[in-house]
């Protein structure tokens, strides 16, 4: 079976994209303010321990996921197996939400990460955010614990193969 989703690697050009996303209230209600993010995430093009990717399905760009390496940032959420990467991402297309989309594009992605021989995959929604917690807990992502980031708690979740 084909994958449904492409992940495309970010650059430069897709700011703007990426800009207008950041503005959408879906995004800005759990992401926080835009002018804010979107310097983090523009920032982190050069960023060697983070990877950025526009997903797409078939050839319409609808949201942004960040694949990054755990560092000092990160030390919250305790020891993790050599090799574990955290996750994060949002739909940035109003049109896309509520219809399988986040659920199905992390545990495709999550799955091509574990062919290539990553242990684990970490994310840290916000405790309270329903829609996301469904949509790790769909793709295969386990419930962990409660852990203290720079931005606040998170519950930590866990995927392995």
């Amino acid at each position: 079976m084909a994958p449904i989703y492409a992940f495309r690697p970010m650059t430069a050009v897709d700011l703007p994209l990426i800009r207008r996303w950041l503005g959408e209230v879906h995004v800005r209600d759990w992401w926080g303010d835009p002018d804010e993010q979107f310097a983090l995430v523009s920032g982190d093009l050069d960023e060697p321990a983070m990877d950025q990717f526009i997903v797409l399905a078939g050839d319409k760009p609808f949201g942004y996921l960040q694949c990054y390496r755990l560092t000092g940032w990160n030390t919250g959420f305790g020891p993790q197996p050599e090799g574990t990467r955290g996750i994060d991402q949002f739909i940035g297309e109003s049109d896309m939400i509520g219809r399988g989309h986040g659920s199905a594009f992390i545990r495709q992605f999550v799955d091509e990460q574990f062919r290539r021989g990553l242990p684990r995959m970490v994310t840290d929604p916000a405790p309270f955010n329903a829609r996301a917690l469904r949509a790790y807990e769909k793709a295969g992502f386990l419930r962990d614990r409660i852990v203290d980031t720079p931005d606040a708690a998170a519950l930590l979740m866990v995927r392995e193969p």
